[in-house]
């Protein structure tokens, strides 16, 4: 029986941001150190993003810890930009719906399958404030809904 996959990290605050339209789950590119460092849990997707450049799709800002046994690694760029392993067809597919609708694409959390380090990615439309007030007002009112009914 396979193992659940395991997060590695979570950008939870794009969920407040943004409306997620589509999930795509793709490859990353990383260092061997960089894999060793992800795997301990010290990666952190807050800030980051995806953007599309020379055909390719690209993780911007995301930051992974050097991991601590590798020694010395000078000139390394925990933030530096990683690339991000898709198929033609779903890479063309997310190029068309951000170009064509000016849709953002946002990574949601890093985890393992099968001992990869893969990387959901959405693509996503910005909320406005007055959408974010009206989802928090939803969840305040669900919570209550929940406190209530179980006393």
């Amino acid at each position: 029986m396979p193992k659940p996959p395991s997060t590695l990290a979570l950008n939870k605050r794009t969920r407040y941001d943004y409306e997620i339209l589509d999930t795509f789950d793709a490859g990353i590119a990383l260092l061997g150190h960089e894999v060793k460092s992800a795997k301990r849990g010290r990666m952190s997707l807050r800030g980051s993003f995806v953007h599309i450049r020379g055909g390719e799709a690209w993780l911007t800002n995301a930051t992974v810890a050097p991991y601590e046994k590798a020694g010395r690694l000078d000139g390394y760029d925990p933030t530096r930009p990683r690339r991000l392993l898709l198929r033609r067809a779903e890479l063309n597919r997310l190029i068309g719906k951000h170009e064509a609708e000016r849709l953002t694409l946002v990574p949601l959390r890093c985890y393992t399958r099968r001992g990869l380090i893969k990387v959901e990615i959405a693509l996503a439309r910005g909320k406005r404030v007055f959408e974010k007030r009206a989802t928090i007002k939803r969840r305040e009112d669900e919570r209550r809904m929940r406190s209530a009914g179980m006393r």
